[in-house]
């Protein structure tokens, strides 16, 4: 699980993804004797049944589980270089962790997620009986700036929706995937996972498997119902002339479903096509969605069910960018304003 580079040691980010069995990788060297010792220490084991766990019983998306293997891996390592095992771990250990963290400039938002996939791994090792203590239980995540995300205008969206896509497989693909995204506000990576049979245009509905793989309807709007409609004859022509294609909704020219990157390469294309300046992804459509309808009205727990948040806080950020926006227009329109 340990891979040093031509530059030195490994990077904390391959930590917990590469095994020993595995084919190295360009630019890096095979394992030593003393990593092979080290895949087989009580702390790579308890990581491993950490990973189970989050896959198993979470059933925390791919993402989530890159995440944490690559905080507690710069853990790990922290302890290799000090000669410690997980059993010696005590909160001053902890306490000299995160002032390394803050010497190499890590912002509070960052040394935050790392504070908290800790907390999560030695609440595990605890309840699994692995440990009879938590070092992590007295870690305090630090308080980070409350950052409002950067949203469209209703004008931006429109531009965008109505960008000159040509009339062609990608085109006419590209706009049904930008109407859905608006339309639903489903992240990207609910949006690649989405199947043929998961929408119900005749009512309007779509089934969405979010995160910890809990199932929700959105609502597809008439322009996104049209769209997907020309889209679905496109997408019946291209598995008439290859035969077969993958099951998901949206598929590339070779009837494979799209990554999350390339659904990203197409929101850019697209703001490129609508002359926008502003780097358009695919949470800002997320953004967008959330905030204009509560901008509009719409009832916070609503929104929070159609965006899928376990959390009421998660959704209330939107409640401070609609006021944020309410702000600027009064203090630009009212004559008592600046």
């Amino acid at each position: 699980m340990f891979y040093y580079s031509r530059k030195g040691p490994r990077s904390p980010e391959l930590y917990g993804f590469l095994h020993l069995d595995d084919k190295v990788p360009d630019g890096m060297t095979p394992p030593t004797r003393k990593d092979r010792d080290l895949e087989s220490s009580p702390s790579i084991r308890a990581l491993k049944r950490f990973r189970d766990y989050l896959e198993g019983v979470r059933a925390a998306s791919p993402h989530t589980i890159r995440a944490y293997q690559g905080d507690i891996g710069d853990f790990l390592a922290f302890l290799q270089e000090d000669g410690l095992d997980l059993g010696e771990v005590d909160r001053i250990e902890m306490r000299r962790y995160l002032a390394r963290l803050k010497e190499k400039g890590l912002s509070p938002s960052s040394v935050g997620r790392k504070v908290a996939s800790l907390k999560a791994f030695f609440r595990f090792l605890q309840e699994e009986g692995t440990l009879d203590h938590d070092p992590a239980l007295a870690l305090r995540t630090p308080r980070k700036p409350r950052r409002l995300p950067r949203l469209l205008t209703e004008e931006e969206v429109t531009r965008l929706l109505e960008a000159p896509f040509p009339k062609d497989f990608f085109g006419i693909r590209d706009r049904a995937i930008l109407e859905i995204f608006y339309s639903t506000g489903v992240r990207v990576s609910e949006l690649t996972r989405l199947r043929k049979g998961d929408l119900d245009l005749a009512r309007g509905l779509g089934k969405v498997m979010g995160k910890g793989k809990k199932e929700r309807l959105v609502l597809i709007g008439r322009p996104a119902r049209r769209a997907v409609e020309d889209w679905l004859r496109e997408r019946e022509s291209l598995r008439r002339r290859l035969g077969k294609v993958e099951g998901w909704l949206f598929l590339g020219h070779k009837g494979k479903g799209l990554t999350t990157r390339r659904v990203a390469q197409i929101l850019e294309k697209a703001a490129g096509l609508a002359g926008l300046t502003c780097r358009v992804h695919p949470h800002l459509l997320r953004h967008s969605f959330a905030t204009h309808l509560l901008n509009r009205g719409a009832d916070l727990r609503l929104v929070q069910e159609m965006l899928g948040h376990s959390s009421l806080a998660a959704t209330q950020i939107y409640t401070h960018l609609g006021l944020a926006r309410l702000k600027e227009v009064y203090r630009k329109a009212h004559p008592h304003g600046g």
